[in-house]
């Protein structure tokens, strides 16, 4: 399940860097265009199963799994908190919102069991999660009428 999940971070960098609506606009349509068979896979996953919640749980660890094998570094396998914080803010801005505009029956469950995994496996990420509308309202070209 979610073979080379850890693809979809290959561009966190530059998916990040001066963010504004329409880059944002653009970044999230080429995830989406790139990664779109994840979130389905996910779906599917979800659909399948009888138990929902586990369903979910084993979906937020193996995101988890990809996100520790990617980023991981040392004899520890620890994530530098730099790196941590980016992959944070790439769930928030892009991971979460692509699994909400799936608009599946169970997409809010497993954005929260995605956000429980984060919280118990790494360190400050006591993430929260909302959807692309929502993002995109909140940004700004122009702070003060002065970019």
């Amino acid at each position: 399940m979610l073979d080379k999940a850890e693809t979809m971070f290959d561009n966190m960098d530059l998916m990040l860097k001066k963010l504004k609506k329409k880059s944002y606009e653009e970044n999230m349509r080429q995830f989406l265009g790139k990664n779109q068979h994840y979130f389905r896979e996910m779906t599917e996953h979800m659909d399948a199963a009888q138990d929902k919640e586990k369903a979910a749980d084993e979906i937020a660890a193996v995101l988890a799994d990809c996100v520790e094998g990617r980023f991981a570094k040392g004899e520890k396998k620890k994530i530098s908190s730099r790196m941590q914080a980016d992959i944070n803010f790439f769930m928030i801005y892009y991971i979460f919102p692509a699994i909400l505009k799936t608009e599946h029956a169970d997409c809010r469950l497993l954005a929260d069991r995605i956000c429980a995994e984060w919280k118990s496996r790494f360190k400050d990420s006591a993430i929260g999660y909302t959807d692309y509308d929502s993002l995109y309202e909140s940004f700004r070209e122009k702070i003060f009428g002065i970019f």
